[in-house]
């Protein structure tokens, strides 16, 4: 299956009916962690539940989820981005899927750049300049 670079987050829920309408709920970390406007109007993907379960045996299957989400990004990843901040040593900060990080070394506030990612930690990612504007 192939995810489109818009995804902005990705969660299970369940559908409920209520009076003359299905509704599904929206996890309130999406929305606190800026990736989701609750006043936007969105595209919303349904995946069933049988694609989306791993057809790997059990045997291969890790014994425990990790205690933290795993980075939204790896390394050599392209990426367009949107600046929105200079850090304290004025790099480029650039935010994508659940806040997180991408620091984009001689960029400025606003311009938007396509980047390829060349280091990943937890909480953070450098990503390089490939294309200044697009």
């Amino acid at each position: 299956m192939e995810i489109s670079e818009k995804l902005l987050c990705l969660f299970s829920t369940e559908v409920s009916a209520e009076e003359d309408r299905y509704v599904i709920e929206v996890p309130r970390q999406e929305v606190e962690t800026g990736d989701i406007d609750p006043e936007d109007v969105y595209r919303v993907a349904l995946i069933s539940r049988d694609e989306a379960t791993d057809t790997e045996s059990p045997s291969a299957q890790p014994q425990s989820a990790p205690s933290e989400p795993q980075p939204p990004v790896d390394v050599g990843e392209t990426r367009y981005v949107e600046i929105e901040d200079i850090g304290k040593q004025g790099d480029g900060i650039a935010r994508v899927e659940r806040g997180y990080v991408i620091i984009v070394p001689g960029a400025d506030v606003g311009e938007r750049v396509k980047v390829e990612v060349s280091e990943v930690k937890s909480n953070f990612a450098v990503g390089e300049i490939i294309e200044e504007t697009f």
